[in-house]
């Protein structure tokens, strides 16, 4: 997994709605808070995504921009985002090319993915890299935390 005070990979992903997100479109506007999760519609990561959704007003008063980020599939991640409500983009890292280029793997023989979240600055540069497969909730705690420590722009 990457390490904080590292360059974040650049990326293009599509959205639930097939529009092209990039990172670097955020550089010098915005922090982005980057959270990769194992499934849609499981009990974990729906509680992660929830919980993200139940603080976004928190993220946003500090100019940061939510983006998930799973193997599902565009339409998948439309019915998940649409069935709770979720008001940032989930985008689809079908083959996996996103996870393995922040340093993620999957675990017991492939079957079970990552769950990691990383707050990138807005110069591009890792502040926080946080892991752990079960406690979905210290992820959001871990990364509105490390929002607020960063300068105000």
């Amino acid at each position: 997994m990457l390490k904080p005070m590292t360059k974040a990979p650049n990326f293009a992903l599509n959205d639930s709605k097939g529009n092209l997100v990039q990172l670097s479109s955020f550089l010098g506007k915005k922090t982005v808070v980057l959270f990769f999760y194992p499934k849609d519609n499981t009990s974990g990561c729906t509680a992660e995504a929830c919980s993200f959704r139940d603080n976004y007003v928190g993220f946003k008063a500090y100019q940061a921009e939510i983006l998930g980020i799973s193997s599902d599939s565009e339409a998948s991640h439309q019915d998940f985002g649409a069935k709770h409500n979720l008001p940032f983009p989930l985008l689809a890292d079908t083959n996996g090319a996103v996870a393995k280029q922040y340093g993620l793997k999957a675990k017991l023989f492939g079957l079970i993915k990552d769950r990691a979240t990383f707050v990138i600055d807005r110069d591009g540069i890792i502040r926080l890299a946080f892991s752990s497969q079960l406690m979905p909730h210290r992820h959001i705690d871990e990364a509105l935390r490390a929002v607020q420590q960063l300068p105000a722009e």
